[in-house]
């Protein structure tokens, strides 16, 4: 399934809308922590050598989405991204927006979700380039694969700074 680019700003807005109206009165940090990571599959998402990976993807999403700090996911109308190739068709894409560093550290290294980290050799191919990025936003914003996709590449081409960094290496809000 392909994603019309206007369907997906649209779901975009409206998650903002939302985002907005939940959080009306209440404090809000003016940065919130935006991550985008990909992945390079050995085998088609169809194919037995990802079935293990696929029959994970449903838990893990809702793992994340409930998990405290969790503020927005990519993720089409049936509720998961795999269908996004905006890396190409053999690439996945994971985009989404934390409140603070701490939560989405907890998520990934924390929580049932480094399981299936500490097994990704088995699904996808190993990337001599940083394949995941974080940046600070401003609280609110959505970010785009395109801003999501410029950032990996600074990280790629200048490292870590405040602009685009890593878990490794990783700056307070501007």
């Amino acid at each position: 399934m392909k994603i019309n680019c206007l369907e997906l700003c649209g779901k975009l807005l409206s998650c903002y809308d939302a985002f907005i109206s939940m959080n009306e009165g209440s404090p809000v940090s003016r940065y919130q922590l935006a991550q985008l990571n990909i992945a390079k599959m050995k085998f088609a998402l169809e194919d037995p050598g990802m079935a293990e990976f696929v029959a994970r993807l449903e838990e893990i999403n809702a793992l994340a989405d409930a998990s405290p700090g969790f503020v927005w996911r990519l993720q089409t109308a049936d509720g998961d991204a795999t269908a996004i190739d905006y890396f190409g068709s053999e690439t996945l894409v994971n985009l989404s927006v934390w409140e603070d560093l701490d939560s989405l550290r907890a998520y990934v290294y924390r929580s049932a979700h480094n399981e299936v980290m500490a097994r990704r050799r088995q699904w996808f191919e190993r990337s001599q380039d940083a394949y995941s990025v974080l940046w600070w936003i401003d609280a609110g914003h959505i970010p785009t694969l395109y801003e999501a996709s410029e950032k990996l590449d600074w990280l790629r081409r200048k490292g870590a700074t405040v602009r685009a960094f890593s878990f490794k290496q990783s700056f307070a809000p501007k």
